[in-house]
């Protein structure tokens, strides 16, 4: 469970997974008031960086169905690529496991 610091409104400005450095009241992953922290955040980033984030996701997807289908090779890519590629996936999946956003209950 997430801990936050809410302002003078009520307003989540800040969340941790520890409580501290302000963030003392705990709320449930599904609580409306982080979903809306979480929206702010997002949408305060430009509308090119939104959409480079959705490109990069198209294009790991692009290269995920080329290998599936064996039109290449992950070996065939340059090691740069490769270790990139590991890296991203490997930061996806600790995310996934981390925030467990849809619970399987």
């Amino acid at each position: 469970m997430p801990f936050v610091k809410r302002d003078k409104r009520g307003v989540v400005i800040a969340v941790s997974q520890k409580p501290g450095s302000g963030c003392s009241e705990e709320l449930s992953k599904d609580d409306p008031a982080l979903a809306a922290f979480f929206t702010g955040i997002t949408s305060a980033a430009s509308p090119l960086d939104a959409s480079d984030q959705d490109l990069i996701r198209v294009l790991e997807d692009v290269v995920d169905l080329l290998i599936a289908k064996g039109l290449i090779l992950f070996t065939e890519l340059p090691v740069d690529a490769q270790q990139k590629i590991m890296r991203r996936q490997q930061m996806r999946s600790a995310i996934t496991n981390t925030l467990d956003l849809i619970s399987e209950d």
